[in-house]
């Protein structure tokens, strides 16, 4: 009921805002960013997922006190349902699948005139919206994956990296970003890979679930311990999946927010008011708002602020900081752990080795069956890289962040918060990364 109510509240704001233009747009957008908040904010749907976390720190307290068994609620995550996150991992799969039994579409995919003009990133600034859709449709086959392609976008397209910034190309925008994730699909998986991928997590979950079970019913009091851990098993299984439909929801109401906004810089730049579109993104909601009213701008404030953030983009911010500017600092405090290890947060239990792949920046990866992902975070876009990684590092994170959730559902052994990761471990060395007891160890 949550998920329709999200879903029946941005299919009316998509509808309503198309008659809405100039100041009346703003005045719109103000009033639906309450409604925004209070689907976020809404007890029920907090209730819902702190429950699935609740029961899932309860799962892993009395398990290990009960059965000596360390992060149950791990496996027992894995494949649950609604999570929109892991679905979408799951759903570019199904793409690859579409895509793979047509070789001249692949050839397009793989050698596209696309990949060597101005298109990406900026194609809606120069008038370009379709030049990858056109070319796709001229190619042999090209509608069925036309098809695929937007489909998956209609359910997905407002993702993109750093999506929580509004000015990011989103996938809708520019699907070119899509092409490595689809082309390393179709190389690395066999038709069907999705369902198979689903169906042994669930199995793998409910065989945990069983097995836990049963060793708890030969314990004294086994019966009363067995019906509350049933219990909180199905909570884990049935909401777990909920934590990440709230940020998508919100996600998808900014895109359109985004969208609106556009037609009206789209505007601005044709009456010569900014030089492009892009240039809003340089403007508060509240100055962009005068200048859609006044068509009145001071040139040197865009210049000025994109001075600003080139000097911004190349700060490394702290770790933690407060809100009063404190920086504050600390260090792992943890026994028994093998020399030399790097230590982090146990997220995803499981230990595994492989092949490390420092990555900075998603469209910069390229992973193959035995690579373990290292990286300073991730968040919702990067899941279609999880179906081919074995395991996972990141420099920052905790136990329900993106990378955490994720790998727990996919079955990843994961460790978060391993500071300056990315610099420790190289490219190419091979890691055994311990998702149970939190830690990495660089083999080589």
């Amino acid at each position: 009921d949550l998920i329709k109510k999200s879903q029946s509240s941005i299919a009316a704001l998509k509808e309503t805002i198309q008659t809405k233009s100039g100041s009346e747009l703003f005045d719109f957008i103000l009033e639906d960013i309450q409604q925004a908040r209070a689907l976020l904010f809404d007890p029920e749907s907090s209730a819902v997922f702190m429950a699935a976390i609740n029961a899932s720190a309860w799962l892993n307290e009395k398990m290990n006190e009960w059965l000596g068994e360390k992060n149950a609620a791990d496996t027992l995550s894995q494949s649950v349902p609604n999570n929109i996150t892991s679905e979408m991992g799951l759903a570019l799969l199904d793409v690859a699948d579409a895509l793979r039994p047509h070789p001249p579409v692949i050839h397009y995919l793989q050698h596209g005139k696309w990949q060597h003009d101005q298109w990406q990133h900026d194609q809606w600034q120069h008038g370009q919206e379709d030049s990858f859709w056109d070319g796709l449709a001229k190619v042999a086959d090209g509608e069925a994956a036309r098809a695929a392609i937007a489909a998956f976008l209609d359910q997905y397209g407002m993702r993109c990296a750093g999506e929580i910034d509004m000015t990011r190309t989103r996938w809708r925008e520019d699907p070119t970003t899509l092409v490595p994730l689809i082309l390393s699909n179709v190389k690395n998986f066999a038709p069907g890979e999705s369902q198979r991928r689903f169906a042994q997590g669930r199995q793998e979950a409910l065989a945990k679930a069983e097995a836990l079970l049963a060793q708890l019913a030969q314990l004294p009091d086994g019966q009363q311990k067995a019906a509350e851990t049933k219990h909180n098993i199905d909570l884990v299984r049935n909401f777990i999946g909920y934590r990440e439909y709230p940020k998508y929801a919100l996600v998808s109401r900014y895109f359109v927010y985004k969208q609106a906004l556009l037609k009206e810089a789209k505007r601005l730049a044709q009456a010569g008011v900014i030089q492009a579109a892009a240039d809003i993104y340089y403007l508060t909601f509240e100055e962009l708002h005068e200048v859609v009213r006044t068509h009145q701008l001071d040139a040197q404030l865009i210049d000025k602020r994109k001075a600003e953030y080139k000097l911004y983009d190349k700060l490394t911010p702290p770790r933690v900081i407060t809100s009063d500017g404190e920086i504050i600092t600390g260090a792992y405090k943890r026994e028994n752990l093998p020399a030399a290890a790097l230590i982090g947060l146990a997220v995803s239990s499981g230990v595994v080795e492989g092949r490390a792949r420092v990555i900075l920046k998603m469209a910069d990866a390229e992973l193959e069956e035995d690579d373990i992902l290292v990286t300073p975070f991730t968040d919702p876009s990067w899941t279609p890289l999880f179906v081919s990684i074995k395991g996972l590092v990141t420099e920052v994170g905790g136990l329900m962040t993106h990378g955490a959730v994720i790998a727990r559902e996919y079955g990843l052994p994961a460790v978060v918060g391993v500071e300056n990761a990315t610099k420790l471990i190289h490219d190419g060395q091979r890691i055994r990364v311990n998702g149970t007891d939190g830690f990495v160890e660089i083999l080589e």
